[in-house]
């Protein structure tokens, strides 16, 4: 468990964490989002014991930040959005000191390997990390946060760099990693990153604890579904008998698409689509469209917004 309270971090002429608290339950991905100057990368340092709060505290699975930072660095890790890599090392020498670094007690080779390979790098094990491409550093560098197995993980920008099959392979290996136990924080800019693998949120901005949420209950406490429409033919010939519908707001029409905003009922659903086919409607399919993490945070922030007003 990750437990903060009334957190507060001030850089000269700026507070960039303003009263922060929240907790985080075990084995799960949390994405911390929020615009740039938010405070993001300054609470992952916080919870990485590498920067000390002015007010405030920190428990990182029990373990106080400020008393203990040492036991923190043991238990957690932090791959931060600059990272650095010793150019002159090969990837294996590279993850073998980071290894022994950690102390690690079982067998350093098997180990390597299988996080070398995790990482789509064992083929490089001889190759020093200067002669590198940026996407294949970036993949050293998460290998070499997580050789040690910590029970907490902090990404700040993890994808960034990679290629889409290489973010597909990391998103795989982070949901690896939460069912392995592990517990995660993941920062981005590009929340469509997060929503493949994350769990939760947390929404920050401007120094600002905004809200968290679990992303499953959020979505199943929404007021209203968005289902998507195919037609036979061009939707706009039909979007005037949609509109008339109940329970039922247009949001876009492409060719031979309708995205509707629907707020009936499961039951009022299946007889909006029994209405459809009455009307010799030329439907081909309805389907409800998960509510991206995108929209999540823009209803959020919208939110936050009336609050202010």
């Amino acid at each position: 468990m990750i437990d903060v309270k009334d957190l507060c971090f001030d850089y000269p002429g700026k507070r960039a964490l303003d009263h922060v608290s929240f907790t985080i339950e075990p084995h799960t991905i949390t994405a911390l989002v929020g615009p740039n100057g938010a405070g993001k990368t300054t609470l992952l340092r916080c919870l990485a014991a590498l920067d000390s709060p002015m007010q405030g505290s920190i428990e990182m699975d029990s373990w106080d930040t400020e008393r203990y930072p040492r036991k923190v660095h043991s238990i957690c890790s932090y791959l931060s959005d600059f990272y650095g890599l010793y150019d002159d090392l090969t990837v294996s020498q590279i993850l073998t000191f980071f290894a022994w670094s950690h102390d690690y007690q079982g067998n350093i080779t098997e180990l390597i390997e299988e996080t070398a390979k995790r990482l789509d790098i064992w083929e490089y094990k001889n190759v020093s990390a200067g002669k590198l491409s940026r996407g294949l550093r970036q993949r050293l560098a998460i290998a070499q946060t997580i050789i040690h197995k910590p029970k907490i993980l902090l990404l700040d920008e993890p994808a960034s760099g990679l290629d889409p099959e290489a973010r597909y392979n990391l998103s795989k290996l982070l949901i690896t990693l939460q069912n392995e136990g592990m517990t995660l924080i993941v920062s981005s800019h590009i929340l469509s990153e997060l929503e493949d693998y994350c769990t939760h949120m947390i929404v920050l901005q401007e120094g600002k604890f905004v809200k968290q949420c679990a992303l499953s209950d959020y979505q199943n406490n929404l007021k209203a579904i968005t289902l998507r429409i195919e037609f036979t033919e061009d939707a706009n010939r039909y979007l005037e008998i949609v509109k008339s519908l109940p329970n039922i707001n247009i949001k876009t029409v492409d060719k031979q698409t309708l995205v509707i905003e629907f707020t009936g009922s499961s039951q009022e659903q299946h007889t909006l689509l029994k209405t459809l086919i009455e009307k010799q409607l030329p439907v081909m399919s309805i389907q409800e469209q998960k509510q991206r993490m995108q929209d999540v945070y823009i209803s959020i922030s919208e939110e936050k917004k009336k609050t202010k007003e």
